[in-house]
């Protein structure tokens, strides 16, 4: 099968979201990793484009996957988990692969530890979701769209 780049969205999802559903339900609900998935996948049909899933607790990984978004992707959606607060690296990333960039956390981070206040990925991010539990992906998904298709 054939990938159109163009009408593809990367979902990236960083550490620790592999045990949602279990990991903190008070923060981050019952809904597990593959809910989010799927809820993210059916947003993007809905809108007319595909989407391509990756979690990691390995930050190499997520990086190689920006990478390569470069020739297989029209935007990413990326939950960076803790790399957000630690990762200059991811931010570089996604700012020289050019495509526009979604952030988006489950959790209102900013009513979290101060650690949790600063984003390395916000400058470089097209847009900012935060606190908006696991409709978080579904917003992130229809304002990737949105830039997307103009």
């Amino acid at each position: 099968m054939t990938v159109n780049a163009s009408r593809t969205i990367l979902l990236l999802n960083g550490p620790n979201l592999n045990l949602l559903g279990t990991r903190e339900p008070d923060i981050y609900g019952r809904d597990t990793l593959a809910d989010v998935e799927q809820l993210a996948r059916e947003t993007a049909e809905e809108l007319g484009f595909e989407l391509k899933a990756l979690q990691s607790n390995h930050e190499g990984v997520l990086l190689d996957a920006i990478h390569e978004a470069r020739g297989t992707a029209a935007g990413i959606v990326i939950n960076p988990g803790a790399f957000t607060h630690t990762s200059i690296a991811l931010a570089d990333a996604i700012s020289g692969v050019s495509l526009p960039a979604i952030e988006v956390h489950i959790s209102n981070v900013h009513q979290r530890e101060a650690f949790r206040h600063h984003s390395y990925i916000s400058p470089v991010a097209s847009s900012i979701i935060i606190g908006a539990g696991v409709n978080g992906y579904k917003l992130a998904v229809q304002q990737l769209a949105h830039l997307i298709s103009g």
